[in-house]
């Protein structure tokens, strides 16, 4: 079952390939796939990148020999020589940009910036381009450090939009391969304001890099500490859920792992809920499915028998892997809380059986849930059940509650209407 739910396939075609990496030697560690394989499928995306020696190593475990090929060494040559060119050109340009006397000058105007440095120092747009290549040069060669130095220092002197929208991208991945959260964080920031408001994007270029963008946001969504916040955030956005159900329905698994683990996010349970209901034709797993019995059918047996397949769906998933416990405590908690609110009796030992615990465990369970959550019930041991004190909600409240949000979506509504209105009349006014 294990391979069956593997999503690296899927998600292969939207990732670099240094981002892909880290996701093989998962799957090795955990032996999904025959190492044979594995090592062919390295090979396969590493033969045309400058990291020679790697790659020479991956040609040696294969076939099993201690030789080196002509055409591996004539390669690693070429990249010995490649970058003590470009070395060479970058240290002319880096001590320039190093002199206290240059970095008291440079303002946030791009082009001032430019113009200073062409009239002092003879630069040229190509002068700053030489950044460009070496950052994209090293981050080939798996040096990804020192290509995030060079991507930020070509992007802050560059005026080629097009190149620093690229040179983020490469800042982002080195970031996530460094381990630079934080950071990483900013830049996903950055990239999602460009793709979400630059003008004169085509809508299907625009599909596209949000589809990469969602893929590449999971390296840092599940190791940020506020990552899953973000995930909640960003993905329950009206263009990134048309993105999800339109390129990639699979990343539902993802979005469902961080609502149930929010303790601060519960609320968007409801709007998961619909989601999977209307993508169910064309996406499930252990993990949506999971969701869909308990919130949905409010099947307790089949919810149970979910819950013991997510925990070896998550415990084989690279980004999920973490937070497989986190994600059994919450989702305990959320059966606990449901079975609570529709029962106004329950019996302590099929609620623990529900919970997937023994007899024990259950108990504590069970009492910490009421004491923690707060829950109107109390504990009859001598029958072993637990009673609900369900309050009874006015007709009045009930109406209150249900159009809570209608103010605001009118509100939201009213100014999509009235900035289609705009764009209109502006184009009516240039045409």
């Amino acid at each position: 079952m294990a391979a069956e739910y593997d999503l690296t396939k899927n998600m292969i075609p939207f990732l670099d390939r240094h981002l892909v990496f880290p996701l093989l030697e998962f799957l090795e560690v955990k032996e999904l796939y025959a190492v044979d394989d594995l090592l062919q499928a390295k090979y396969a995306l590493f033969r045309n990148s400058n990291m020679a020696d790697f790659i020479l190593d991956l040609h040696k475990k294969i076939n099993n020999t201690d030789q080196t090929p002509k055409e591996i060494a004539d390669k690693r040559q070429q990249v010995l020589a490649k970058m003590e060119q470009l070395q060479a050109e970058v240290q002319k340009v880096m001590q320039v940009l190093e002199k206290p006397e240059v970095i008291s000058v440079l303002r946030q105007d791009k082009v001032q910036n430019l113009q200073t440095l062409k009239d002092n120092y003879n630069f040229t747009e190509e002068t700053i381009d030489i950044l460009y290549d070496f950052g994209q040069f090293e981050f080939d060669c798996g040096s990804y450090g020192g290509a995030a130095d060079m991507l930020y220092h070509f992007r802050v002197l560059s005026t080629n939009e097009e190149r620093c929208l690229s040179a983020t991208w490469g800042k982002m991945a080195a970031e996530i391969l460094t381990g630079n959260w934080d950071v990483a964080l900013e830049e996903l920031q950055k990239l999602k304001e460009t793709i979400d408001h630059k003008g004169g994007i085509a809508p299907l270029q625009q599909l596209q890099q949000r589809t990469w963008l969602i893929h590449w946001s999971l390296f840092i969504i599940f190791n940020h500490p506020k990552g899953r916040d973000s995930i909640i955030d960003m993905f329950f956005a009206p263009q990134y859920i048309n993105t999800i159900q339109t390129s990639c329905p699979w990343v539902l698994r993802y979005l469902a792992a961080a609502v149930v683990t929010s303790k601060r996010r519960k609320a968007q349970m409801k709007e998961l809920v619909k989601i999977i209901e209307q993508e169910a034709y064309e996406y499930r797993d252990p993990v949506t499915e999971f969701v869909e019995a308990l919130f949905v059918r409010f099947d307790f047996d089949d919810a149970q028998k979910k819950l013991k397949e997510c925990e070896k769906v998550l415990a084989n998933d690279f980004f999920l892997n973490d937070i497989q416990e986190d994600f059994m405590e919450s989702a305990r908690q959320f059966i606990s809380e449901t079975y609570c609110r529709i029962h106004q009796k329950i019996n302590i030992k099929d609620m623990t059986q529900t919970l997937n615990l023994n007899q024990e465990e259950g108990e504590k369970w069970i009492v910490n849930l009421i004491r923690d959550t707060r829950v109107d019930a109390k504990i009859d041991f001598e029958e072993n059940t637990v009673i609900m004190n369900t309050p009874v909600t006015s007709v009045y409240q009930q109406v209150i509650e249900r159009t809570k949000g209608l103010s605001f979506r009118s509100q939201v509504l009213s100014s999509a209407i009235k900035r289609r209105e705009t764009q209109a009349a502006t184009k009516e006014t240039t045409a």
